[in-house]
């Protein structure tokens, strides 16, 4: 699996995602622009001391991404654009293990384009109408740990105390 952020602007939620990343052996993909740099305190901060186990990758833009991804298969038949507008439910999606997980800024969300071309492709997390969306980096976490648990690869998974 890989977790994409594209466009993030809190570094704290990316430090977030940076964690979960170290913590599941998952590799990390930024697409820029970022919204903060990647010398900022509190992105280190939320990452811990965990960056040296941290697999990230940092792409210019979506096509560049794409491409990097086409090295190891293709990637758009296992993407997974998560969006508070609209798609299945996380809930009830099929993970087989090799999927390209999606998450877009925490003000804008995914681009319309992307959304509208992988429109098969995306899921949400059920939430009230009354709230707009959740955290970026608590959908990122509850995504990857679903997906994790659903294709029988999560981490430490059996292991007792």
């Amino acid at each position: 699996m890989h977790l994409v952020l594209v466009a993030p602007e809190i570094p704290q939620n990316t430090g977030c995602a940076a964690r979960l990343a170290a913590a599941t052996a998952t590799p990390l993909h930024l697409v820029e622009p970022l919204g903060f740099s990647l010398d900022s305190k509190h992105l280190r901060r939320a990452g811990l001391d965990y960056w040296p186990d941290v697999d990230m990758t940092v792409h210019a833009d979506w096509e560049t991404l794409v491409a990097h991804l086409g090295r190891e298969g293709p990637p758009e038949p296992r993407l997974r654009l998560f969006t508070a507008r609209g798609g299945a439910s996380l809930f009830d999606a099929p993970f087989a293990g090799d999927e390209v997980l999606v998450f877009g800024s925490e003000s804008r969300g995914l681009p319309p384009e992307l959304l509208e071309r992988f429109a098969d492709q995306r899921l949400r997390v059920p939430i009230l109408p009354a709230v707009r969306s959740l955290n970026l980096a608590n959908v990122a976490c509850l995504g990857l740990f679903t997906a994790l648990e659903r294709c029988g690869k999560l981490p430490g998974a059996g292991a007792s105390d």
